[in-house]
């Protein structure tokens, strides 16, 4: 199924009912700021993760940069949405700034050791474009430098223009367009720190400003979509300003993986609207395929208690102690469900079924 005909499917499930709006849109909340920060080295599991977003609760350990990278994450979300309300306004390099400045914070040093010995250091500055030279090293092992300081203010300045005449124009569809914006934020590379971060962000104000889902990037992807950057860097080549100003046709490998990504996204959302009277479970975008019903039942059950002792689960599914215990430890593995510091169950799959409260289905 093309990528239009997708969205046509997924556009005529609209209006969602309340809950059905809820649901997707915690999945998206805990979906989204996990597997964004995590592409770029965030710590937190997602149960950490949805705990922290959802709830407004800390569990477990975790470097406390990361927890506060995460809540910064959700703000730049929320900014975003609010954004995007008002169709008129034009995307600015002063909105770029300011999200930016929320998901950083604040001005932070790093520390650096030195091959020889000793250290370097510089600053990370929130809201500003950088002061210093950046470059990667890809996983073929050279240096792939973006752009310098001097030559940033001026190409952001052209980038942002080119969105705004090129929205109007129309030419683009939305995905090209996001696509693009995308790809030669990426080669400027304009702050310190944050700039994938904020590629993501900016990739769903283009969406959502034109009626298309906002999207995740999983983690679980994130080498395929290096790739596909990497891809296209080898099409345009290395100077930095040839990749600020590319056009559509040569960034080929990055849309197709983007279009992909599109694709799999609304799918989702679909699937997950379309089975709402159905007991199917989902889990960081994907639908859980069980090897029997039990593991169903188990999940159902422990939402409605979330307290069950191994001996109260045995009883209920009709199962040995020992086989409780290995699928629970098998699910915690997978993700689907963790436990809390107070002993509870924690389940972090997602069920279609919202009788209940959105997210755990009324055990019978």
């Amino acid at each position: 199924m093309k990528i239009e005909e997708i969205y046509n499917v997924w556009k005529s499930l609209f209006p969602l009912s309340e809950k059905q709006t809820e649901l997707l849109r915690k999945k998206f909340t805990a979906e989204y700021n996990y597997n964004s920060n995590h592409i770029e080295g965030n710590t937190l599991s997602y149960g950490q993760t949805e705990l922290l977003l959802l709830f407004g609760k800390v569990s477990g350990e975790g470097d406390l940069k990361d927890f506060v990278d995460m809540k910064a994450s959700q703000v730049g979300v929320e900014m975003v949405k609010e954004a995007v309300k008002d169709k008129s306004m034009p995307l600015t390099q002063n909105f770029i700034r300011q999200l930016h400045k929320v998901i950083i914070r604040e001005d932070y040093t790093v520390y650096r050791d030195l091959p020889g010995g000793g250290q370097t250091s510089y600053t990370i500055h929130a809201g500003q474009y950088k002061t210093r030279p950046n470059s990667v090293i890809t996983h073929y092992g050279d240096r792939f430098e973006y752009a310098s300081p001097e030559e940033t203010p001026s190409l952001m300045s052209d980038l942002v223009d080119w969105y705004n005449v090129a929205e109007k124009a129309g030419n683009l569809s939305p995905v090209e367009l996001a696509a693009l914006f995308h790809y030669r934020y990426i080669r400027i590379h304009p702050f310190e720190d944050g700039n994938g971060r904020i590629a993501r962000l900016i990739v769903n104000y283009i969406m959502a400003r034109h009626g298309w889902p906002m999207i995740v990037i999983r983690n679980r992807k994130k080498a395929e979509y290096l790739e596909a950057l990497h891809r296209s860097d080898q099409k345009i080549g290395k100077v930095p300003s040839e990749g600020a100003h590319a056009t559509i046709g040569k960034i080929a490998p990055f849309l197709a993986f983007f279009r992909q990504t599109v694709c799999e996204e609304m799918q989702c959302e679909i699937d997950i609207v379309q089975n709402a009277d159905q007991d199917t479970w989902w889990y960081d975008g994907m639908r859980i395929k069980f090897r029997s019903g039990n593991g169903s039942r188990l999940l159902s059950f422990l939402c409605q208690k979330p307290f069950a002792t191994f001996n109260e689960i045995a009883e209920r599914m009709k199962v040995n102690r020992s086989a409780v215990q290995k699928q629970i430890d098998g699910f915690r593995k997978k993700g689907y469900l963790d436990r809390r510091d107070d002993g509870s169950w924690h389940i972090l799959a997602l069920n279609s079924r919202i009788e209940s409260d959105g997210s755990c289905e009324q055990y019978e």
